[in-house]
């Protein structure tokens, strides 16, 4: 039913692609450098900086298998290429957060700090302004892994209906209740 899946992927300049012998795709850019295993029957080309996958069959797993390697390989072409960024805010009083420069540190309101040491591949700032929301600035070349720590950091305090506060990403909107009162 998609066409996606048969859209082929062009490289932009200074992306280079090795497909090794047992179906591993290597991707090298100025970003970072990514590899993906592919399934054995897919069959993968590389043509004047066009990467094609084609599959053997029409039957289902083929074409699921056909759509989800094809959206990994783009997302790992953008990823080296230009990479990804996801900001978080943490809304609510006396929130604060710092790095240390893989290291960091959350104050959530609890009676605790929160540390969470993030892995190489990511990129962490962190900003704290005065009259605005501590802010949390993650870039990595892996979408994935991006969005792996994005909600690891989000769990420790997700935003709540009643006022609004927990860490959230930046333009969210959280749907507010009202609470007991409003009923009466």
């Amino acid at each position: 039913m998609s066409r996606i899946g048969k859209l082929p992927i062009t490289l932009p300049a200074g992306v280079a692609v090795t497909i090794g012998d047992d179906n591993v795709i290597t991707l090298k850019g100025p970003k970072g450098e990514l590899s993906q295993p592919v399934s054995g029957n897919m069959k993968i080309e590389l043509n004047d900086g066009v990467l094609t996958i084609e599959r053997p069959d029409d039957e289902k797993e083929s074409r699921s298998l056909h759509g989800l390697y094809r959206s990994l390989l783009n997302n790992m072409v953008i990823g080296v290429s230009e990479g990804f960024r996801k900001e978080l805010e943490l809304v609510g009083v006396g929130y604060r957060v710092s790095n240390n420069g893989q290291l960091l540190e959350l104050s959530l309101g609890y009676t605790h700090s929160i540390f969470l040491q993030l892995p190489n591949e990511i990129k962490v700032e962190t900003k704290m302004e005065r009259n605005k929301n501590p802010l949390i600035i993650l870039e990595s070349c892996d979408k994935q892994l991006l969005g792996q720590v994005c909600a690891k950091i989000r769990s420790f305090r997700k935003p709540e209906p009643y006022k609004g506060k927990g860490v959230r990403f930046v333009g969210e909107q959280v749907r507010r209740k009202s609470g007991k009162t409003a009923s009466k």
